[in-house]
């Protein structure tokens, strides 16, 4: 599917999240051109709800069946992006900043394309992280090729 497609279906999903007062999140196109599905993610700060979901999905549905651009057939999903979210811009990691994640970059930074920490900051276009391995490390945004928060259990107990 080209790109043109899932940039349309990300700029309507951020619209309708807009409009119903939760954040968007990302937009995945995965499965085949036969079975293909939209999957888009959305969130709100103490998370959402089943009734965010389904005002979420009846609207983008509305809209997707009007402007009728997908070529083919498809399923629509919308869900939380759960506890290991993907971190997906700068502002993602500003956000998530203190949170433990785990960073895969393009390239090898010192020997290392994975790192497994906490974000310590962002400046400019750069993400400062706290590795485990090897200490606060400077990795450039455009160089990472995957990134999501990794749950911290010690803290989840803490909030219960």
């Amino acid at each position: 599917m080209s790109e043109g497609v899932a940039e349309r279906v990300s700029q309507i999903a951020a619209r309708v999240a807009g409009e119903k007062g939760v954040e968007f999140v990302n937009t995945e196109i995965a499965g085949t051109k036969r079975n293909m599905v939209v999957r888009v993610f959305v969130d709100k700060p103490d998370g959402v709800t089943i009734d965010d979901l389904t005002a979420v999905s009846r609207a983008m549905e509305s809209i997707l069946d009007e402007e009728d651009f997908i070529p083919t057939a498809y399923l629509l999903e919308v869900s939380s992006p759960g506890l290991e979210r993907g971190l997906f811009s700068l502002d993602d990691f500003r956000k998530f900043t203190g949170k433990k994640a785990k960073v895969k970059t393009n390239t090898e930074i010192d020997g290392q394309a994975n790192f497994n920490g906490r974000i310590a900051g962002v400046d400019g276009d750069v993400v400062e992280f706290d590795d485990k391995t090897t200490g606060r490390i400077r990795l450039p945004f455009a160089d990472i090729s995957k990134a999501n928060l990794r749950v911290d259990l010690s803290e989840e107990f803490k909030r219960r």
